[in-house]
């Protein structure tokens, strides 16, 4: 067991160990060391001044850091051997019960109601459309750990969706001196990435700063098999679209931040960044329909798309800590922004013409934007014994589409406008927010946390092609509680309960029809309410030799959910909109099990098992309920070959997921990864993702009119080989033995300079 020592002034409402936030994988709280140098103390008395608020003197403490806090888990994701040149999305796979996708949606416990914060805050980058991008061009090598907080206490808002959240906490380093790190990587294929990214800190100033360039992406080929059922006719009409798709892009991204102590009490950071990726693609979709035996329609689209997309962001903050043990102000500015522009040229070669079928050839360009002020403040201090916090938020967003369609004569090449496919749509939003929350004590054993959000939500919707504009407001109260219980030494129970609401994004609210092929069409619903989430949690962490365990039962109940509602509005057009459609509700138990088999071999696990039932509408409007049982799971082996080679295998498994009028069938992918130290500096990483090539993404429409399977397969198995090399601070080497790398419920701490790398900190139960 590694120790950490440090010597400190213990009060109420500071966590005994102010970096805890960005530690390794999920645990209980074990007991601490407690070495004292002045005045003798039981163990459990200087813990429990800890908690109350009660001055001790200084302490030496050699012990573990605990990593679950009373509201999250926290994972620590550098562990993973192919951090070096893998993506977000990647890191993200790692962490239990999450997964994502190849066009980037994440769904977490079986729920794509996922907002994504970044270091506590929204950000453009990761809302609506942008998300899947960003988080396969982001490096997982920025990223410092994933905080899992499936019920968000009250010092979280409700922007992009309501429901649990991932919050990625970014590399900060404040340890003094310089401290670079230079990844080269080369993949299949003509992939390849590379990042350069660094640190330097003396005296009050702290600076950090990275850039990083990728040429990456997923060839796929689908296959779609439609049977629809026409009540007028009778009869049941069968097509079929199969697809092709190419595109690696590129990828770019650099960001800085400087810090700077303004005396003892005072710190200032201010931060930017700026993403650039490519959004070119080749593709060819050939659809066929059929009456009975006789082939009625037949015909081939080729696609050439050209696009890029731009997210900037910057910041400022202003960290304070006041005159009582624990007291701190932080005020916060978060501006970010994305840009987005598409060129999708079309041309149709037909060779069975259906009444429906494209001109031959045709365009469409679509521009998006989305706008993020984001400003926030947070007052903490001690109270009564237990710590009150204090906060309030004001933000506003602001999204804006713009899409034309035009036909294209084949003889003079000019272009016609077609109303019905071209459409422009703004939204902003502004909201108000006011939160408390209360965390104490209560003895020995027993600490609670509750808090009270209230939102003010203010709407301008305004549909600029039809020239029709609406507005809409709403308050909504939000309150949440949590409770710990420590059952022993080595075991914590721990329940949770919180009410969220998840609003409808842009996209969700576009009452605009959206082309997207001859047979597939999309549009919004301005009419949309919020979903109302009620969700509970009861967990046991424990330990088992060198096996840390945690079992998690939860259950979450949605009123008003938002879902995906389909039918035909002509000759086998299929519509996709969105509706407040009912009810639903979920449940299951989640276990993590991590620790050492052997001295050379860690294991790293994960499981759910859920249970969800949904409530829709089908074609014909009629009400259905589904239900589906699911396990998910990922297993991740450690191997220390020696002292210099390090082998890890991950395998996961995504169960099956409802989808409304549908569902999403089960998935599973091998990965390997090795890692091997040439000299203490310079490291050699391997990695080989999906190695089966059974990456794929298969969903089903199962109704009384409609029938239709879809399966997307992808590149499959991607190989990358690089070289990691490390400047100034502790050698590579160290790093790559895990013994002596920080373990479950260790790593590093804060250091000098600078407010801690999570959001909220605050006592860990």
């Amino acid at each position: 067991m590694q120790k950490i020592f440090l010597t400190c002034c213990v009060a109420s409402g500071a966590a005994l160990l102010p970096g805890s936030a960005a530690l390794a994988q999920t645990k209980p709280a074990a007991p601490s060391e407690v070495v004292l140098k002045a005045k003798p103390e039981p163990k459990s008395a200087a813990a429990k001044s800890t908690e109350t608020g009660a001055p001790v003197t200084s302490v030496t403490v050699a012990g573990e850091r605990p990593t679950n806090r009373i509201d999250r888990q926290v994972y620590d994701v550098k562990s993973d051997v192919g951090s070096s040149n893998g993506t977000a999305a990647d890191a993200l796979n790692n962490v239990p019960s999450v997964a994502v996708d190849p066009d980037g949606t994440v769904t977490l416990r079986g729920s794509t109601n996922v907002q994504i914060l970044v270091d506590g805050k929204p950000s453009a980058m990761m809302q609506g459309d942008n998300r899947g991008a960003t988080l396969n061009a982001l490096a997982a090598d920025d990223i410092e750990s994933v905080e899992v907080i499936n019920n968000p206490g009250a010092q979280f808002g409700n922007e992009g969706g309501g429901g649990p959240i991932l919050n990625l906490v970014m590399r900060r380093n404040r340890k003094p001196g310089g401290f670079a790190t230079v990844n080269a990587n080369g993949g299949t294929a003509g992939r390849y990435n590379s990042a350069v990214s660094g640190s330097y800190n003396e005296g009050p100033w702290g600076y950090q700063g990275g850039i990083n360039v990728r040429h990456d992406g997923r060839n796929s080929t689908g296959e779609t098999v439609r049977d629809r059922f026409n009540p007028a006719t009778g009869a049941t009409e069968h097509s079929t679209q199969a697809s092709v798709a190419k595109g690696l892009n590129n990828m770019a991204g650099l960001n800085g931040l400087v810090s700077y102590n303004l005396g003892a009490q005072d710190t200032l950071t201010a931060s930017a960044s700026y993403n650039a990726r490519g959004n070119d693609q080749t593709s060819t979709d050939r659809y066929v329909s059929y009456a009975g035996a006789a082939t009625i329609g037949d015909y081939v689209r080729s696609t050439l798309r050209d696009g890029e997309g731009k997210n900037y962001s910057w910041g400022a903050r202003w960290d304070r800590k006041g005159a009582l043990p624990g007291e701190t102000l932080k005020t916060d500015l978060r501006v970010s922004a994305s840009d987005n522009r598409s060129d999708s040229a079309y041309a149709n070669v037909v060779a069975v013409r259906r009444f429906n079928a494209g001109d031959s050839r045709s365009r469409q360009s679509s521009e998006f934007s989305n706008r993020i002020v984001d400003f926030t403040g947070d007052y903490e201090r001690p109270l009564a014994g237990g710590t009150a916090k204090l906060g309030y938020k004001l933000a506003s967003t602001r999204n804006s589409f713009d899409t034309l369609y035009a036909g294209i004569n084949l003889a003079t090449l000019a272009e016609t406008a077609d109303p019905a496919r071209s459409n422009r749509f703004n939204l902003e939003e502004r909201t108000v927010a006011l939160y408390g929350s209360y965390q104490m004590r209560l003895n020995e054993r027993w600490g609670a946390l509750a808090g009270l959000r209230a939102e003010y939500t203010d709407m301008d919707i305004e549909q600029v092609t039809s020239g029709t504009e609406a507005r809409n407001s709403y308050v909504n109260a939000i309150p949440s509680f949590f409770a710990t219980y420590k059952a022993s030494d080595t075991a914590n129970l721990r329940f949770s309960y919180a009410h969220r609401i998840r609003r409808p994004l842009a996209n969700d609210l576009n009452p605009y029809v959206v082309y997207r092929d001859e047979l597939n069409v999309s549009s919004g619903n301005p009419m949309l309410k919020p979903t109302k989430t009620d969700s509970f949690e009861l967990g046991y962490e424990t330990r088992f030799g060198a096996l840390e365990t945690n079992l998690r039962g939860y259950f979450r109940s949605d009123t008003d959910a938002i879902v995906d509602r389909r039918y035909f509005i002509g000759d086998n057009v299929l519509l996709t909109t969105r509706e407040n459609g009912g009810s639903g509700h979920a449940g299951g138990l989640e276990f993590t099990v991590n620790g050492k088999l052997t001295p050379s071999l860690t294991l790293n696990t994960s499981g759910n098992l859920a249970r969800s039932e949904q409530t829709a509408r089908d074609l014909t409007g009629a009400e259905i309920t589904r239900s589906a049982t699911s396990l998910s799971g990922r297993a991740r082996l450690n191997y220390q070959v020696d002292s210099a080679t390090q082998l890890q295998a991950a395998l996961q498994m995504q169960g099956k997921t409802l989808t409304g009028q549908g569902y999403r069938e089960p998935n599973r992918t091998l990965n390997l990864s090795l890692r091997r130290a040439l000299t203490p500096q310079l490291n050699l990483v391997l990695n080989v993702t999906d190695v089966f090539s059974s990456n794929r993404m298969a969903s089903v429409i199962d109704t009384a009119t409609l029938k239709e399977n879809t399966i997307r397969r992808f590149d499959g198995r991607v190989a990358y080989i690089g070289l990691s090399y490390r400047i100034g601070g502790a050698s590579s080497a160290a790093e790559a033995r895990p013994e002596q790398r920080p373990g479950p419920g260790q790593g590093p701490g804060q250091g000098p300079g600078g407010p801690p790398r999570g959001e909220g900190a605050g006592p860990v139960f």
